[in-house]
């Protein structure tokens, strides 16, 4: 809605003083209302951010068509830039859907309207070139107050009250002392008289351990425990960063210093940058963040979320793990066994607790899928287990989305690490567990990515991810096609990986969780079980052998054989002390691959609750 304007010129200015002059107290006493003069830019972008006092610099004035007209000003914000519209306007009529209501001042007082193109801020006026200088904070109206005595009396009662008031303040303030003095206490006498690393739990969490999770993460790997308690939402918490870390598609990833104000000390944190323009994805992962249901010892502890306005920038602030994601450990670090157990078990864990539809307490949970498991997403714990990270383009399964909004999630991911039927795009939409066992899919081939640089197959190459040289190093979907639909390859499995008993079963659950068919894939929680149930098998049969090399060490015998007599008259005396090996028989302990092949008949159903 735009009233035609008419730009000043030199002689419009001129035309304007005379009938200013004209219109002085007693100047011929002439009756006649003049137009207002107005700032007339139309939409202009601007660098005001919305708060204190702006000016439109708007170049243009003009003069309000109608008498009727004032003077109005429109500051908008939308995901990618700012920008204030100036213009005359009759208040008896609606624009962009509202009604003015303010526009008898004479100064311009921002207020935050809804309209037909979104939230906008709005504000009219009388007065020559009145909407140049735009209020975002309200001030006191000079114009008495026709219910000024009310407000005497209203500030006199709150006077009044001012001595309780301060009273109450008192004590919270208290309280919150005395309650945070009581954690931190506690959290320094942990440090100090526990040296140990944590023993990852084989068999799930039991009520007890997910409340210990729900209060506390694992305090080996960051300080950072009380970050997400302080009241951050009014200023931004004071972060330094040290150091560039990591860097992917939608942010980049620093170590930091979170400093504390209490002892002049700081604790090392991890911060997710995003810019302006990836909006959409630092508020997907801070929504899932934000879950207090997500919060487990296998998934990336979160601390806080920030919007910094100054820098342009959005943040997510989580606990920093200094060995670094799981991708970068394999490169450098060629694995044991037992390192292999933990590192698997504790991301089919992660996993798990992601698409679970309950908690361990039997809670019900929205189930979540990550929807880009890969081995950079996967971050090594001081602890020796690993974490879920990234969640920028995770998706909650709520009953309530329909089939058109799964629909419009999309094919999302890396090339690399999508399931068949991902790339296919031909997705269940109707069954919400074949996001899960798209996830399945992924997982398998990080499992993969461990099991090649585990020290019990053999000979242990350089670290490749899945596919290797197959692909390409950032391969498209349609390279990725040709070798996983096409050909229905799969990362190799060579036969000298098999010959060690627990390798055995753990190449079998690669190949079921990699399956072509997603109904025939394991679930994460069958996965956790048959790590912890090979991990208790693995140990029975190392105790038994080395009880059995023992019982063969100690039974040797020493025998004395009988003094012999010589036939001379000194009688020497000479005694021999023979020892004999005594032959017994030991039960045979030769363990074939079928008996850990046993674990595999535990009850894995497709689904969880079951």
């Amino acid at each position: 809605m735009k009233a035609r304007r008419c730009s000043l010129t030199f002689r419009g200015v001129v035309s304007a003083f005379l009938i200013s002059v004209l219109l002085e107290p007693g100047a011929a006493g002439l009756v006649f209302q003049l137009h207002e003069l107005c700032k007339f830019c139309d939409v202009e972008l601007t660098s005001c951010n919305g708060t204190g006092i702006c000016k439109t610099n708007c170049s243009i004035s003009s003069i309000c068509e109608k008498p009727t007209e004032v003077c109005v000003s429109i500051w908008r914000r939308n995901e990618t830039n700012l920008s204030i519209e100036t213009l005359c306007h009759n208040p008896a009529e609606p624009l962009y859907g509202i009604t003015l209501d303010d526009y008898n001042s004479t100064t311009c007082v921002m207020k935050e309207k809804n309209t037909t193109t979104g939230l906008a801020h709005f504000c009219s006026c009388k007065g020559a070139e009145c909407n140049e200088e735009l209020i975002f904070s309200q001030t006191v109206d000079p114009t008495p107050d026709p219910l000024e005595s009310n407000h005497s009396l209203i500030s006199a009662v709150l006077v009044s009250m001012l001595p309780l008031l301060v009273m109450v303040i008192a004590f919270f303030g208290m309280f919150y002392w005395c309650r945070i003095h009581r954690q931190r206490r506690p959290n320094r006498q942990w440090e100090s008289s526990f040296n140990f690393k944590r023993k990852p739990i084989a068999g799930g969490l039991d009520c007890s351990d997910a409340c210990a999770i729900m209060t506390d993460d694992d305090k080996s790997d960051s300080s950072s425990t009380h970050a997400n308690s302080l009241n951050h939402n009014t200023e931004p918490l004071p972060i330094e960063l040290d150091l560039l870390v990591g860097k992917g598609r939608f942010a980049q990833v620093y170590k930091a210093k979170l400093k504390q104000t209490t002892w002049n000390q700081f604790e090392t944190v991890a911060v997710k940058i995003f810019p302006y323009e990836e909006y959409a994805s630092w508020k997907n992962e801070k929504d899932i963040f934000s879950n207090t249901d997500l919060r487990h010892e296998n998934i990336l502890h979160f601390l806080t979320a920030e919007e910094r306005k100054v820098e342009k920038q959005y943040w997510l602030i989580t606990a920093f793990h200094p060995k670094g994601n799981l991708q970068e450990y394999l490169t450098h670090h060629v694995i044991s066994w037992q390192e292999l157990q933990v590192f698997s078990s504790s991301l089919a864990r992660g996993v798990a607790h992601l698409h679970s539809d309950r908690l361990p307490c039997g809670s019900p949970k929205v189930p979540i899928v990550h929807r880009d498991l890969k081995s950079s997403n996967i971050l090594v714990k001081n602890d020796g287990t690993c974490c879920v990270c990234d969640f920028g383009l995770g998706l909650c399964l709520d009953s309530s989305l329909s089939v058109d909004e799964l629909a419009n999630s999309g094919q999302v991911g890396t090339a690399r690490y999508m399931a068949p039927e991902v790339l296919e795009a031909r997705l269940n939409l109707e069954n919400i567990e074949s996001f899960k066992q798209t996830d399945i899919y992924s997982m398998a081939l990080v499992l993969w990515e461990m099991t090649s640089r585990c020290e019990a197959i053999g000979e242990v190459k350089d670290y490749e991810p899945a596919y290797g040289s197959k692909v390409r190093e950032h391969p498209c979907v349609e390279s990725m096609k040709d070798n996983v639909l096409r050909d229905r390859g799969r990362p190799e499995i060579p036969d000298s990986w098999l010959r060690h008993q627990g390798m055995a079963v753990m190449c079998a659950t690669i190949k079921e969780c990699w399956d072509h068919d997603p109904e025939a894939r394991l679930t994460a929680h069958c996965i956790a079980e048959r790590i912890s149930e090979l991990e208790d098998e693995m140990g029975k049969l190392s105790s038994r052998s080395s009880s059995a090399e023992k019982i063969v060490e100690e039974l040797k015998i020493p025998v004395e054989m009988g003094k012999l007599s010589s036939r001379s008259s000194s009688a020497e005396k000479i005694v021999e002390e023979l020892k004999i090996p005594v032959e017994v028989e030991i039960p045979e302990e030769e363990v074939k691959i079928t008996e850990i092949q046993n674990i595999i008949a535990v009850d894995c159903s497709i689904s969880d609750k079951k």
